[in-house]
């Protein structure tokens, strides 16, 4: 059933596109109701209101915490015009009905404190929605257009499906912005009592989930923004749910791999290779030589914007299925187009690191601290009679970053500012440092180790030095770390514990 509107309700923090709101809305014969500061650009504009408090006969009190909470609006909002008991209860009391509510909330997500938290914004905009079959509920400048355009097109009235659509924005809204005081009120609490993820699915279409007989979408906090959502696309296919969470680990990996221009390819969630160099093309073609097989139909992500000689090398190198940059010089994307149609070209913001993760798990969730590198290179201890020369430092350290973001157990060797080997995933940990070392084939003399736990046995280390190591990095903690540090003095290795450990699942 479609309800004319002859009674609105505007009550709105944000002002932005109301005035042309209410013009039309007269223009059309509303009655328009109104309070506080709404009411007086309203009048300021020459549009005809009808204030709040003459409706229900009580002024505006506490500063303006009770303006709407009186049932001469109440009942106006939540009467079902279908059971005569209601419209008997208006009657009796004098109450008019309402068809049209339009209502946004005070801005806590921008200002949050106890004077922005709404009282009766919320309470208006939930008893709209509760009775949308007789009320619409409006919460946002960006429904206006489609309202007027409703209104104009169909003789003055709205049609459920509409009152529906606007109810569910409405309770979303509300509930989002609950959940946003739930989380003020406990500011500080890394770990807190309630958490409440209040999420809306963005408009991206993505292929599919992990595999393509699963639908997926992205969702976000309402409110909020990633750098996901400021990231363009310039080519390629829609991404799937695999391309966002293997470019998120790719974007976050580059980043964490220091000032020098860097590139790091992602196959499968795990770095297949990583480098720094002097130049941008160097970082690229170091990284793909760690496991350019591995490399096909992978991501690839670079810290600087890509330029001719990158791209070039690119073009020549195995197809990606996601580049992302932080930009890209004349010609690059039309060159990438030419040779991988395919391939997804974003163009994205830096990363930032939200303070929890969160993981689903059957009837619940996991949450814990964020994954970030704690501790600092003067906390670690070198631990072996030989010392780090200032080259190993710098591989040993590299070999780290990299290490924290490849999946347990692991093992990163990197020689000369470039990952030349890495073993992901195993259940063993001498299984992953064969793995890697296998991959090095020989580039790892001299080079660095690290291994994302400690080492449970000596086998490790011997596996590191059977590829040619001179330095260990682990963060140590085993019963027999004494055994494996004189193991490593019998092999002439250089070890350094950090102390601290970096599984990944």
């Amino acid at each position: 059933m479609r309800i004319r509107v002859r009674r609105a309700l505007l009550s709105v923090w944000d002002k932005d596109g109301l005035v042309d709101l209410a013009r039309a809305l007269h223009d059309l014969g509303v009655e328009i109701v109104s309070s506080g500061n709404t009411s007086a650009t309203l009048e300021a504009e020459g549009i005809p209101v009808t204030r709040v408090e003459s409706v229900t006969g009580s002024p505006e009190m506490l500063d303006g915490r009770v303006k709407t909470l009186h049932p001469s609006i109440h009942g106006g909002l939540l009467a079902d015009l279908g059971k005569d008991t209601h419209r008997h209860d208006l009657d009796l009391h004098g109450i008019r009905p309402f068809e049209l509510v339009v209502s946004n909330l005070y801005p806590f997500l921008d200002r949050p404190g106890i004077e922005t938290i709404d009282i009766g914004g919320p309470a208006m905009t939930r008893a709209a929605a509760k009775n949308h079959e007789w009320v619409t509920i409006v919460t946002s400048p960006d429904q206006y257009a489609s309202l007027v355009e409703e209104l104009h097109g169909n003789d003055g009235t709205i049609g459920p499906e509409t009152r529906r659509e606007y109810a569910l924005e409405a309770f979303a809204r509300t509930a989002a912005y609950d959940a946003a005081i739930v989380s003020w009120l406990q500011d500080g609490e890394l770990l807190p009592r309630h958490l409440v993820l209040p999420l809306e699915r963005t408009d991206e279409t993505l292929r599919y989930g992990e595999n393509p007989h699963q639908p997926a979408a992205r969702y976000r906090r309402p409110g909020s923004r990633s750098w996901w959502d400021t990231a363009v696309r310039h080519g390629g296919l829609a991404l799937s749910y695999l391309n966002y969470y293997d470019t998120d680990a790719a974007w976050r990996l580059v980043h964490d791999l220091g000032d020098e221009p860097a590139c790091a390819v992602i196959k499968h969630a795990n770095p297949c290779g990583a480098a720094v160099a002097p130049t941008l093309a160097e970082a690229y073609e170091r990284a793909l030589a760690c496991d350019e097989q591995s490399a096909f139909g992978g991501i690839v992500a670079l810290n600087r914007p890509i330029d001719a000689s990158t791209v070039e090398l690119m073009v020549a190198g195995p197809q990606a299925d996601v580049v992302i940059a932080p930009g890209y010089e004349s010609g690059v994307i039309d060159a990438l187009r030419a040779k991988r149609k395919n391939t997804r070209i974003i163009e994205g913001t830096p990363p930032a690191t939200d303070p929890v993760e969160i993981r689903q798990i059957t009837g619940g969730f996991l949450v814990q601290e964020a994954h970030h590198f704690a501790s600092r290179r003067e906390d670690w201890r070198v631990v072996t009679e030989a010392a780090p020369t200032p080259e190993q430092w710098r591989d040993l350290e590299l070999a780290w970053r990299i290490c924290g973001h490849v999946k347990s157990n692991a093992i990163v060797l990197v020689k000369d500012g470039q990952a030349v080997g890495i073993g992901a995933g195993q259940q063993k940990r001498v299984d992953s440092a064969e793995i890697a070392a296998r991959k090095a084939a020989g580039r790892a003399v001299g080079g660095a180790c690290a291994s994302d736990a400690f080492y449970p046995f000596e086998d490790g280390v011997e596996a590191a030095a059977a590829a040619g190591i001179s330095v260990v990095v682990q963060p140590g903690g085993a019963m027999r770390d004494e055994k494996v540090i004189a193991r490593a003095d019998e092999l002439g290795l250089a070890m350094v514990l950090t102390g601290e450990r970096h599984f990944l699942h």
